[in-house]
């Protein structure tokens, strides 16, 4: 069966692809300015979260979910990497 001239792989592979929703509520200490760059505000509180609680920030809230969805949901960009990554373990 062929889709969008990309072959189907079965779902049942070491890979998928899932549906994430992440809430995240924490409190940072940050220089104002910093704050106010819009284009790396998302940046920077990702850093700093993945950096971990510390003096400067103090998580209040974390939710996440994540499923599995079919791999057709998935762009045809994401698709091909789908398939290039079970290639690639197939030939390792």
């Amino acid at each position: 069966m062929k889709v969008n001239s990309i072959e189907y792989q079965p779902a049942n592979s070491e890979v998928g692809v899932y549906e994430c929703e992440v809430h995240i509520k924490f409190r940072l200490i940050e220089e104002k300015k910093a704050l106010g760059d819009r284009e790396r505000l998302l940046e920077m509180l990702l850093d700093a979260f993945a950096c971990g609680a510390d003096e400067y920030l103090e998580t209040t809230h974390i939710h996440v979910e994540a499923q599995e969805v079919p791999e057709m949901n998935a762009s045809p960009q994401m698709r091909r990497q789908l398939i290039r990554l079970r290639n690639s373990r197939e030939l390792g």
